[in-house]
């Protein structure tokens, strides 16, 4: 039976938005609803009845917000068809546009086509993930030696292709993207399962097997997105010209079709708190921590400025058992006061680091520990909405990243931003606590490291970029005309 939740709204200006409902791609698609709805924009949201509960109350009662509830399928393309034409035939107003999560393109254009509705391709990463997987597409053959370098026409010098970029991570279950394992690897473009069920999602779209008959990518082809975004009238992306100009434009030039990017698409809580810590449960109130937000700011109150490193990859990824002991070794054997996030159902042992040290399991309150001033670095997988958390709080990173687009991520903060160092120069190889301990010493005790990533979260200091709000601008005035 399918559920629909309407408001009393005549719809005049309407807008459909299909989310995936990992949580990098729920919570920028919650953030684009409100920077819409903030321009009078009328919103149907449609999305499996099992996320409803990850939604937050003003996004539910929106009075222009309809939310279109269906009960999650199986995991087929076939079955998502159905349950779009049936909300589209009952939508009162036809919508102007689809905004569709680059994710569920595949399954949703054939329904929006077949209502005469244009898409607009929505990638909820970096666009230096899709320029950098098309580059190098074009850079083939990638036959480099070691010491060896590759530039990609098109791109930054400071992104080129290293041998160390192409090394698989044999003791590792996902490698790096270079290696033809691309954004949307194995056929996850498909519709994926219902949560809970089937293989883990992620920001980047690793981990879904192929649909029956189909494999990965072969080496050297094109990325997947291009396809994605083939029937697509324009694209829009969760970053902004501050940290992404070039790799925005490359992409514009090569699709020949409008590239909007109107993020970071963070809470607006975010953007008005920049001179003081954020308290999560103020933007995020369905989350449960293993510690309240004032034992952590408490704790964090009693220590120097820029001292404390935050540990975290995140809820779906994670370094290796292996790895995860060498990290539980390095934080142990340094000076530097640490918080650190084990995932839930994760093996990693706690450890005991008295005052020096806070665990926490599960979801942490992660805004609030960036915008604190006691934070001075931040060891991360360098998933985007981390990423750009980061960044835009001026929180140096050393980037460990584990698989799909966060290759690229890390590579935007090290090499291009300049805001952080990798945890080992060879990420082919297991990660040792040697590599972490010199990271951590070389990253805290890096001031001009410091200052580079202060400069850049200036641009962000009065709030929401300037030029985001512009393109969102630009871009209803396009879908309206």
């Amino acid at each position: 039976m399918q559920l629909y939740l309407f408001s009393h709204k005549t719809m005049s200006f309407e807008i459909c938005i299909v989310p995936f409902w990992g949580q990098g791609h729920l919570f920028p698609c919650i953030e684009l609803c409100n920077r819409l709805t903030s321009r009078n924009v009328n919103i149907t949201l449609i999305i499996p009845s099992t996320i409803n509960t990850s939604l937050p109350s003003s996004l539910l009662q929106h009075p222009l917000i309809r939310i279109a509830q269906f009960p999650p399928p199986p995991p087929s393309d076939d079955n998502l068809a159905p349950e779009l034409e049936r909300i589209l035939a009952n939508n009162p107003t036809r919508p102007v546009c689809a905004i569709v999560d680059i994710m569920m393109t595949s399954c949703s254009t054939p329904v929006f086509t077949k209502f005469h509705i244009p898409m607009v391709a929505f990638f909820t990463s970096a666009a230096c993930s899709a320029a950098m997987e098309l580059a190098t597409w074009k850079a083939q053959p990638l036959n480099l030696e070691p010491g060896e370098t590759r530039l990609l026409p098109g791109l930054p010098e400071n992104m080129a292709i290293t041998h160390s970029d192409l090394k698989p991570r044999p003791h590792h279950p996902h490698p790096p993207p270079m290696v033809g394992a691309s954004l949307h690897c194995g056929g996850a473009t498909r519709f994926p399962p219902p949560p809970g069920k089937g293989p883990p999602h992620h920001g980047g779209g690793f981990g879904f097997p192929p649909p029956p008959g189909k494999g990965p990518p072969k080496l050297g082809g094109p990325p997947p997105w291009l396809d994605d975004v083939r029937e697509s009238s324009a694209v829009i992306i969760n970053t902004c010209d501050d940290l992404e100009r070039p790799f925005i434009k490359y992409i514009t030039n090569h699709i020949e079709k409008p590239v909007w990017g109107v993020g970071p698409l963070l809470p607006e809580q975010y953007w008005n708190s920049t001179a003081s810590p954020l308290l999560d449960r103020d933007v995020r109130a369905n989350r449960r921590f293993s510690v309240t937000e004032e034992d952590v700011t408490n704790w964090l109150d009693s220590k120097p400025r820029g001292s404390v490193l935050y540990v975290s990859f995140g809820t779906e990824v994670g370094p290796t058992s292996e790895e995860n002991e060498e990290l539980g070794k390095a934080l142990e054997s340094c000076e530097e006061p640490f918080i650190r996030v084990i995932q839930e159902g994760s093996s990693s042992e706690e450890g005991y680091f008295g005052n020096r040290g806070m665990i926490i399991r599960g979801w942490a309150p992660q805004l609030l520990i960036l915008s604190h001033p006691s934070t001075g670095g931040f060891l991360s997988h360098c998933g985007w909405n981390s990423t750009v958390e980061g960044v835009a709080r001026g929180v140096p990173f050393m980037a460990w990243p584990i698989r799909g687009d966060q290759y690229h991520d890390a590579k935007l903060v090290v090499s291009h931003l300049k805001v952080g160092y990798m945890v080992s120069d060879d990420m082919s190889e297991k990660i040792t606590k040697d590599h972490i301990v010199r990271g951590i010493e070389k990253l805290m005790g890096d001031k001009e490291m410091k200052r580079n990533a202060e400069i850049l979260s200036a641009k962000f200091q009065h709030g929401f970029p300037g030029s985001s709000v512009q393109t969102l601008d630009d871009f209803i005035h396009h879908i309206k005309h």
